[in-house]
């Protein structure tokens, strides 16, 4: 049998870059005279912006800290132990480029046993331990934890949590067998699969409290001093820590069955971690922690050689990398400064825009329109959501009034963008529309200013053809709704120069928007997707398959809602005009669905009717469907929707729309809601066989998003 420091040596071995996280110990002498105390401090010597992981080596270095710490628990030097980590930082747990390279089962094995035989000493120790968590603390950080015998927590901690079943894993390192024996089973589902699935949600360090997980809560400023002073009143017996009795009967069934639903709910059974986790909390009801433990080393192991945990580090690596560093952005020292933004139009979109541009930009933002009317009512929109964000405490008074003094309307576009650096439109989606839009805007405005429209279907090289400086122009393509949806997709037309596509990479950050450059391509990216994807499923409903059946087909696929909610999302009358609009493009491929047409011109806001709760197809609408005979399964539905996704995209690629199949799995995430855990689309059709059986290869390299060859 290997020991710890043999498994973790082999597992160093295979992952040489390792950013290393040393575990310093010091000694001090507790107040009230409770005795010497030695103290573990995670730190990988970098600072607070890259925070402390746990690799092989960071492993070794804490089994290491542990032998000292326990030798000197044995002699009587120490009355008890704690552990804690940097400035701002606890410990965000494994390092996944580590995990990424693992190609063997048994060495995927060896870190999940690494990590559980050095946190495990911890609770096992001749002294009693204390976890301090300071800063963020997320998978691994939370489980290190959790082995000790008692815990506190910042008030200033801005995130903690379990991410594991978010990326395609379990926690793995004691978080399944040991949080529901500590806070309840319904409490640790709520942690480890509810807010995972639900985009990674963090907890705060008053709700880290709340649920029991820590037992005292502290300032931040003097947090590690009141934490010492806690510990050595719990050691003197003067603080006893009670905890609620663990209801181990039906309430833990009830739990697992919450969770199995919560996850049937959002990953429809096609991502195998959250069923996972939730076997091993269904059976550490006995409270048998080894079998746990044993339990989440194989889940672990298994799914780290499984494609979803590869695609959801794909992903991961997408969103945290990739959109940091747009593949074509132009260099951004030739971004020019933006002192001022103009808005063309005052509704919803507009208005959503404005808002965005003064709260992100703090800059001047004016609005245009047809009247004054239109634009008060732009205006006060803006203002009303500014007194919302002050309600709900997310700006201060004087911020408030600030913002809202940003945020202006004029008639006379003159007067509004003759000093703007930056005017976007956000008019009715009609070329002519937008073509003397931008003829108007081109007049008044400085030379250096960047014209951008918010079309979602529409040439820009044409948008821009008749203009004297057709190289200012960009697309500047926001997803409804736009505080919530990160993507902002940069159209780069085939005059626009690098200056001012370089400024409009520079205001998407300054936005905090995740920005992909695309060519100058019908509906671009998302949209051209979308109804492809869409245009498939509307077809076998005219064809003569019954709307619940091809909707159910795609469930698979963990989409977040169903194509034809979706489509009520968009607006009918939206995905029927970029459905025409594609169809001018590619007759051969994009169809227009004459029961789609007949919704659209009967005014129904889509398919369904939610009188019980629960979406059922309007029985205007079904009175309106005319279908053909043609019946589908599930199966062939959803092959041939797959089919026609996989052909599109291998069509984007070879045409240039975007760099690379990346991109587009970037864009499909943080545009449309797109599965993590599927690393977007293009894993899961290369995975499906679907990719090679469609265009002949796979559209991702072997070991990117795939276990390594």
């Amino acid at each position: 049998m290997s020991t710890t420091a043999e498994l973790l040596k082999g597992a160093a071995e295979l992952f040489p870059d390792e950013v290393v996280t040393q575990a310093h110990v010091r000694h001090l002498d507790l107040p009230q005279g409770a005795g010497r105390f030695a103290l573990i401090t995670l730190d990988n010597g970098l600072d607070h912006t890259k925070p402390t992981t746990f690799g092989p080596q960071s492993l070794a270095n804490l089994n290491t800290a542990i032998d000292q710490v326990e030798k000197e628990a044995a002699d009587g030097a120490i009355v008890a132990a704690g552990i804690t980590g940097k400035p701002f930082i606890f410990a965000v747990g494994a390092d996944l480029k580590g995990v990424e390279l693992l190609k063997r089962h048994e060495d995927a094995l060896a870190i999940g046993k690494g990590g559980h035989d050095v946190f495990k000493r911890l609770s096992s120790l001749a002294v009693p331990t204390f976890a301090y968590y300071n800063g963020a603390a997320m998978g691994g950080g939370v489980e290190v934890g959790l082995h000790c015998t008692y815990r506190t927590v910042s008030k200033a901690l801005p995130a903690f949590s379990l991410p594991e079943v978010f990326l395609g894993l379990v926690p793995g390192w004691g978080g399944c067998a040991l949080l529901p024996n500590l806070i309840g089973a319904d409490r640790a589902v709520s942690v480890i699969i509810e807010n995972s699935l639900n985009q990674n949600k963090q907890l705060k360090g008053q709700q880290v409290f709340d649920l029991g997980i820590a037992d005292a809560l502290f300032e931040g400023a003097d947090f590690l001093e009141q934490s010492l002073h806690w510990t050595a009143a719990v050691l003197k017996g003067d603080t006893e820590v009670v905890r609620p009795e663990v209801d181990r009967g039906e309430a833990w069934d009830a739990a697992v069955a919450r969770g199995k639903a919560i996850a049937d709910g959002k990953v429809h059974g096609a991502a195998p971690a959250a069923y996972r986790a939730l076997d091993i909390i269904a059976a550490a009801k006995n409270g048998d922690l080894r079998q746990g433990f044993d339990a989440e080393d194989q889940a672990l192991a298994d799914l780290i050689m499984g494609g979803e945990l590869r695609s959801g580090i794909y992903s991961f690596n997408l969103v945290q990398k990739r959109a940091k560093r747009p593949a074509g952005a132009p260099d951004k020292s030739l971004a020019r400064p933006v002192t001022k933004v103009g808005v063309v139009g005052a509704g919803l979109m507009a208005s959503q825009l404005a808002l965005l541009f003064a709260r992100r930009l703090e800059v001047p933002v004016v609005l245009t329109d047809i009247d004054q009317a239109r634009i008060d009512k732009g205006v006060a929109y803006v203002h009303g959501e500014i007194d919302k964000l002050l309600l709900k405490g997310r700006v201060n008074q004087d911020k408030a009034n600030r913002l809202k003094g940003l945020v202006s309307g004029h008639l006379d576009k003159a007067a509004a963008f003759g000093d703007a650096d930056f005017v976007i439109e956000a008019v009715f989606e009609e070329m002519g529309v937008k073509q003397k839009v931008f003829a108007e805007v081109e007049a008044v405005v400085p030379e250096h200013a960047v014209l951008a429209t918010n079309t979602s279907s529409l040439s820009v090289t044409e948008m821009a053809s008749k203009l004297k400086h057709p190289e200012r122009v960009v697309g500047f393509h926001f997803f409804n709704p736009v505080a919530i949806l990160p993507l902002l997709e940069i159209v780069r037309a085939e005059k626009t120069d690098d200056a001012s596509l370089a400024t409009a990479f520079s205001v998407a950050k300054s936005l905090k928007k995740t920005a992909v450059l695309v060519k100058d391509a019908p509906a671009f990216v998302v949209n051209r997707i979308l109804t492809r994807f869409m245009g498939e499923i509307q077809n076998v409903i005219d064809e003569g398959t019954p709307v619940a059946v091809a909707e159910k087909a795609v469930e698979p696929l963990g989409l977040p809602m169903s194509p034809l909610v979706l489509l009520e999302l968009v607006g009918p009358a939206i995905g029927l005009h970029v459905s025409e609009t594609l169809h001018g493009a590619f007759p051969e491929r994009f169809t227009v669905s004459p029961n789609l047409k007949a919704v659209v011109e009967a005014g129904k806001r889509g398919f369904y009717v939610y009188d019980s709760g629960k979406p059922e197809l309007d029985p205007e609408v079904a009175a309106l469907l005319k279908q053909g005979d043609s019946v589908l399964t599930e199966e062939q539905v959803r092959d041939r929707v797959l089919d026609a996704v996989a052909q599109e995209i291998g069509l984007m690629l070879d045409e240039g729309v975007v760099a690379e199949a990346q991109d587009i799995d970037l864009c499909l995430i943080t545009g449309a809601g797109w599965p993590f855990h599927l690393g977007g689309i293009t894993p899961y059709l290369d995975r499906e066989g679907v990719s090679e059986r469609v265009t002949g290869k796979k559209f991702l390299a072997p070991g990117i998003a795939s276990v390594p060859v």
